[in-house]
């Protein structure tokens, strides 16, 4: 017993009666008194990860995005291949697409200064920002494209401007092939950044994803606008698009799991990924079969375009709802933490003690 100047504001001591308990003594433990373990199904009947704050024109930006992108990338195959219909409508297509985007963005932003403040910075380890910069060199080259197909018929090739637009044109064209697919993928990069359950878990493969779907909307805009004499290059980037989106669409879904990838069957999102798949399939099947036929290929094109938006949209619509219910959150996360624990690592976990 220690002896020091507190002893006096301590408590007298409670004798105990009795005697010592012997080792082994006493009751013996009743396993039904033990704690069960705990089946979680809310966090006190709060959400973890708050939903993002983004309406509908969020969505309509990725798409609108994707679409430019894919008319891009068509736009330089139709100058490779010669297709002056083709080339002139996935031109213009892709610069009216982007600035539909834009429109889109500055209405979520609120005012055109706060999309004009994401470029006064570049940062790379930030997808938002990285994004703002394709977005801005690409709208670059689309109006480069667009306005030396404009000069087509408004400036003789043999005047100095007529030389300038020469030399713009396949730099114009170069330019946009190379930057479609980043513009066209980093919008899922930008969702699977966040903590949103649905979208963070389909980081591998969301941007095969929208990348296919870009593709699969072009080649159905272009199906739906140019002449079925030139439509050849079109009809088969829909297919290829089509076949890249519904492979690495069920290949997320397999590697999200079952409980993240729940909402996306279930609900608003499930049925818009459920009639983008028919869609999809349907509009790369008519391109492919009846693809010559004027009308059939303005309906398989019309699909497709449809079928697009219905995946981003419902991709989106799946992530908000995840990050509705806590189960989608805490249950991957307690079951990271035990792969970790049978791998033996243990040392870096706030909820893991070292063995």
């Amino acid at each position: 017993m220690t002896v020091n100047p507190f002893d006096a504001d301590r408590p007298p001591e409670v004798s105990r009666t009795g005697g010592r308990r012997r080792r082994g003594g006493g009751r013996r433990r009743d396993d039904s008194l033990m704690v069960p373990d705990v089946q979680f199904d809310s966090y006190y009947g709060r959400q973890v990860v708050k939903p993002a704050p983004w309406e509908s024109d969020i969505p309509a930006y990725i798409f609108l995005g994707g679409l430019a992108a894919g008319s891009g990338l068509l736009g330089a195959g139709a100058t490779a291949r010669d297709l002056p219909a083709l080339r002139r409508n996935s031109r213009y297509a892709a610069l009216a697409a982007l600035a539909a985007g834009g429109i889109a963005l500055v209405r979520d932003l609120g005012k055109p200064s706060r999309a004009l403040n994401m470029m006064r910075t570049v940062k790379l380890t930030s997808p938002m920002s990285v994004g703002s910069w394709i977005l801005t060199a690409f709208g670059a080259f689309a109006g480069l494209a667009a306005a030396s197909e404009a000069g087509r018929h408004l400036v003789d090739d043999d005047s100095g401007l007529g030389r300038v637009r020469r030399l713009a044109d396949p730099v114009a064209a170069t330019g946009s092939a190379l930057l479609a697919p980043p513009l066209a993928a980093y919008t899922a990069v930008l969702l699977a950044d966040t903590a949103t359950p649905s979208w963070h878990e389909s980081y591998r493969e969301l941007p095969f994803v929208f990348v296919g779907s870009a593709n699969a909307a072009a080649a159905g805009l272009a199906l739906v606008t140019a002449p079925t004499s030139q439509t050849g290059p079109a009809r088969k980037l829909a297919v290829a698009g089509a076949a890249t989106e519904l492979v690495a669409f069920a290949q997320m879904e397999r590697t999200m799991g079952d409980l993240v990838a729940e909402p996306l069957h279930s609900g608003r999102a499930g049925a818009l990924l459920k009639a983008s798949k028919i869609l999809t399939v349907g509009g790369a099947l008519g391109a492919a079969l009846f693809g010559r036929n004027r009308a059939a290929a303005a309906v398989s094109g019309l699909a497709l375009m449809a079928g697009s938006a219905c995946t981003r949209f419902g991709i989106f619509e799946a992530g908000i709802e995840s990050a509705k219910d806590p189960r989608y959150t805490v249950t991957p996360q307690r079951e990271r933490l035990e792969r970790r624990r049978a791998q033996g690592v243990t040392h870096d976990s706030i909820t893991t003690s070292r063995q």
